[in-house]
């Protein structure tokens, strides 16, 4: 049985890891000052992550609105679809640039970088004056999101304390759904504008998370790592012990992350020499663990959330909800349902496991799909809107959002 060899070496490896560390000292980062300082900094590379979810939201907020329907011409077919995949096409063709930059320049630059591209492409589809100029905007948006995107959540694993990692690193996840809350409940309030401002106003405001980033990303700290990678060390000690024992080079578990990173480097280092891409290949566990990351690649993507994410307007139109304060209304609730939720699971991972959550999700997805298939073609079939029908495929909806939210997002 291969997952009974697998399951007791991970146990065995567990154990001799856990007794391998170093029993390092607790800390409260409330009640320690660099710390306090450190995680004030961590709160803006967050913004990043809620950054995406604003976009992510700002979209099916605004094809909710009549106003922007009026305005582009009720766009369908090829013509929404090339809308709503303009940003993903952006952070694709940001993808050569990301990783270099972060690797030769710093975490910090394409962060900044990002952020005005980010924020240029907001003002252009802002102040659009059509179908093509907004276009553009978005793609820009797309653009810059990925550069940001790519070194906020490295940055920010790389800088928080050893004890924080985890549950930091999570929580960045969660905040996406933060952003779209936001964004839904702002466009909430913005329908009532009788002008195209009610969109243009979200879309403008679009520009703040970027501009709170780019207006601290000065103070934040390098990346130890980075520094260390490029011959910077004292810099790197420094940081370590400014922000994890408030200036003691000699504490503990300052210096057990100091000779950590030093060591995964040369390891590194030596592997990059020797290695190659066809050592996934190799033996059996690392065939294993390729087929994993490649299948949770393609599950999180296929998972339905591209639908929910980006045609809500044409679901609730077509479970007979057209009027825009209903749609708007039920966006809100449904993003701060998954923000609830996000918090909640990762919260809980140390205590319940990736695991199970994982095949809580998953399950839980395949049942509510199953049932909003149906309770969809049984509308599609009356011929007319039947109230109790139209809220089911409403409550089906809320129900696969809640269960992708349990697994992908948070881990």
């Amino acid at each position: 049985m291969p997952f009974a060899v697998g399951t007791a070496t991970t146990k065995q490896d567990l154990a001799v890891a856990q007794a391998e560390a170093p029993q390092l000292a607790k800390v409260k980062w409330w009640a320690d000052p660099g710390m306090r300082v450190l995680y004030f900094y961590a709160a803006i590379l967050c913004v990043c992550s809620a950054t995406t979810g604003y976009d992510g939201s700002m979209l099916n907020t605004s094809q909710a609105m009549d106003d922007w329907q009026d305005y582009f011409g009720k766009p369908k077919g090829s013509k929404l679809g090339i809308l709503n995949s303009i940003y993903q096409i952006g952070s694709i063709a940001s993808f050569p640039f990301a990783p270099f930059m972060a690797d030769h320049f710093g975490r910090k630059i394409p962060i900044a970088v990002g952020c005005l591209i980010m924020i240029l492409g907001a003002f252009i589809s802002a102040f659009t004056n059509g179908f093509g100029m907004y276009l553009g905007g978005r793609f820009l948006v797309g653009f810059g999101n990925s550069l940001a995107q790519l070194s906020c959540p490295v940055l920010l694993t790389e800088i928080c304390h050893p004890q924080h990692r985890a549950i930091v690193s999570a929580i960045y996840n969660c905040l996406w759904n933060l952003g779209a809350t936001l964004c839904a409940f702002i466009g909430l309030g913005t329908i009532n504008i009788n002008s195209n401002w009610s969109w243009r106003s979200i879309t403008l405001i679009q520009a703040v998370p970027s501009l709170i980033q780019i207006t601290f990303i000065y103070w934040i700290p390098e990346s130890p790592r980075w520094l260390m990678a490029h011959e910077r060390h004292e810099e790197a000690l420094d940081i370590l012990a400014k922000y994890h024992a408030n200036g003691d080079a000699n504490n503990a578990t300052v210096q057990f992350e100091y000779t950590e990173i030093k060591e995964t480097i040369a390891l590194e280092y030596q592997a990059q020499k020797s290695g190659s891409y066809l050592d996934f290949l190799r033996t059996r566990g690392n065939r294993y663990r390729l087929m994993l990351l490649v299948s949770l690649g393609i599950i999180s993507q296929y998972s339905g959330n591209a639908l929910i994410s980006n045609y809500s307007n044409i679901i609730y139109e077509g479970a007979g909800i057209k009027d825009q304060a209903q749609k708007t209304g039920l966006n809100a609730g449904e993003n701060m349902l998954k923000l609830f939720v996000a918090i909640g699971c990762s919260m809980g991972i140390d205590r319940f496991g990736r695991r199970p959550l994982f095949l809580t999700a998953t399950v839980g997805m395949l049942l509510f799909f199953l049932a909003w298939t149906i309770v969809a073609a049984r509308f599609e079939a009356g011929g007319e809107v039947e109230i109790s029908v139209s809220n089911s495929q409403v409550t089906r909806k809320m129900e696969v959002v809640t269960y992708l939210t349990v697994g992908f997002p948070t881990l």
